[in-house]
């Protein structure tokens, strides 16, 4: 029976784990041998490539590479044992992001969490072999650790009296004295994402591009990581770290998946996720690979073509094709409000009397007072089309069809009307006729589409509207027939357009 079982079913832990709903986002096994693909195969025929995951969990990225080294090293190395030893002891290594992922990527990698322990596929001299892990200590400055962001006060609120600190090693400057001088070929790993920044309410900040940064600083040949889609157009802090990406001309390969869960079966987070290839020798365009609902595509492209990565290569023609009719007109992102258009917050309280003030949903139509309405951008006395600052809240798999915007959650605000920071003012018109015009416009699937290329989460802010046109003429009804017509956009175009826009009720 035993046999049987065996032959029938015989998983890999490391893919069960992944599979797993978790507060660490452990990489299954097939996503990372995707990433070693991307790396020249040379490498791991290569007696002196050294290889370094900086963010150890499950330690499959380690483990995964031993594999293949164990096959390329075979003429090299024709004695198994010491061909373990080889790999294991001078060119594999790891630090871990806590104690416990120390112990299950030394017990994934050399079979025994403690590597100085008999049972171990090789011994070291030292319990840790060369999977490392020290507990390290936030820097506050100002409030803010130094290194990674997290707030003091919510430091000292969840985690101060833990054993967990998530005070990351390989960022907090604790670099394993054994490895403060080598030299790697390979950084790659799957770093932590995000930490509590200690902001008003729940607010995450990103942390993953601190590993990457770290990592460029050691410079390798070779780096890739894993990590979540949001940087392309959005993330707490990240405009710098964007920019350095997007003019980065040594990413050789960058691949996408609009739906997280294609990568992590266990997790849901809205964006997708994606993984890189940076080659320090290599100059040049970029391989963007994009995977959506099954569908894929490959174009080589430009990083830096705009402000914002346009995540769908099919996207990329039409906006081209759509700038090049609109070189005589702006975009709407610089006629949108900004957040809170008349000062008032979410949770503000609504009033008996005053300015009739539009609420969230299960509020509708209150009253603000007129001391707490600020009326700095002229928007109060005129017709505005007003749409929710999270229109999508709930989505997080943006390989289906998205709506944005219908007439449920959007509202043609009165002069004298105004609005809490649930909603952005898109348009502020003199006429009604204006303002019904505008209205049509945004709810095209044309505009919904070309609002989608910058939209990795949530929320939906004026930044997301840098490639929709401003006529500025708003005279008519709209619909796509005669923005395609206008913009010269074939039916192909349209079909591709069409697929990735919910429909909405009119």
């Amino acid at each position: 029976m035993n046999d049987v079982l065996n032959e029938v079913y015989n998983p890999d832990v490391l893919e069960c784990i992944a599979n797993l709903s978790n507060d660490e986002v452990f990489t299954p096994p097939e996503v990372a041998n995707a990433m070693l693909d991307l790396l020249p195969q040379e490498l791991f025929s290569n007696p002196n490539t050294k290889f370094l995951d900086p963010a150890c969990k499950s330690g499959v990225f380690l483990r995964e590479i031993a594999k293949r080294l164990l096959v390329g090293l075979e003429k090299e190395y024709p004695d198994l044992q010491s061909r373990v030893d080889h790999i294991f002891k001078n060119q594999l290594y790891g630090i871990a992001i806590t104690e416990l992922t120390s112990l299950l990527s030394r017990r994934s990698v050399y079979c025994c969490k403690y590597a100085d322990n008999k049972y171990s596929v090789t011994k070291f001299d030292t319990l840790q072999g060369n999977i490392f892990f020290e507990e390290g200590r936030h820097l506050f400055v100002g409030g803010k650790c130094l290194h990674c962001g997290i707030g003091e006060q919510s430091f000292k609120e969840q985690f101060s009296d833990k054993e967990e600190k998530h005070a990351y090693q390989f960022i907090h400057n604790l670099m394993p004295g054994e490895l403060e001088n080598m030299k790697f070929d390979v950084i790659i790993g799957n770093p932590p994402y995000q930490l509590d920044d200690g902001g008003n309410g729940k607010s995450a900040k990103p942390i993953y591009h601190h590993f990457i940064e770290q990592a460029k600083k050691l410079n390798p040949h070779y780096l890739s990581m894993i990590i979540p889609s949001r940087w392309f157009s959005g993330g707490k802090g990240l405009e710098q770290f964007r920019k350095g990406m997007l003019e980065d001309k040594h990413i050789s390969h960058l691949v996408d998946f609009e739906n997280f869960k294609d990568v992590f079966p266990g997790v849901d987070l809205a964006g997708g996720a994606c993984y890189f290839l940076r080659n320090r020798e290599y100059s040049g365009d970029c391989i963007v690979r994009n995977y959506n609902d099954q569908h894929y595509s490959e174009m080589n492209r430009k990083l830096d073509e705009y402000d914002f990565f346009v995540r769908q290569n099919k996207a990329i023609e039409i906006i081209r094709k759509i700038k090049s009719k609109n070189t005589d007109f702006k975009t709407l992102d610089e006629r949108i409000s900004s957040r809170k258009p008349f000062g008032l917050p979410t949770n503000y309280e609504p009033k008996n009397e005053g300015i009739p003030c539009w609420f969230i949903q299960k509020i509708g139509l209150k009253y603000a007072s007129e001391k707490d309405v600020d009326d700095s951008s002229n928007y109060l006395n005129k017709w505005k089309y007003i749409v929710p600052k999270s229109p999508i809240a709930g989505q997080t798999d943006f390989s289906k069809p998205v709506a944005f915007y219908y007439d449920g959650n959007t509202k043609i605000a009165k002069p004298g009307e105004c609005c809490t920071e649930s909603f952005i003012v898109l348009g502020a018109f003199d006429t009604e006729e204006e303002v019904k015009s505008f209205k049509s416009y945004i709810l095209t699937k044309t505009v919904r589409f070309l609002l989608l290329q910058t939209v990795v989460s949530q929320d939906v802010t004026k930044k997301n509207y840098c490639f929709v046109p401003d006529i500025n003429n708003y005279t008519r009804i709209f619909d796509d027939e005669y923005l395609c017509k206008l913009w010269g956009i074939t039916q192909e175009e349209w079909n591709y357009i069409d697929s990735r826009i919910g429909n909405i009720e009119r």
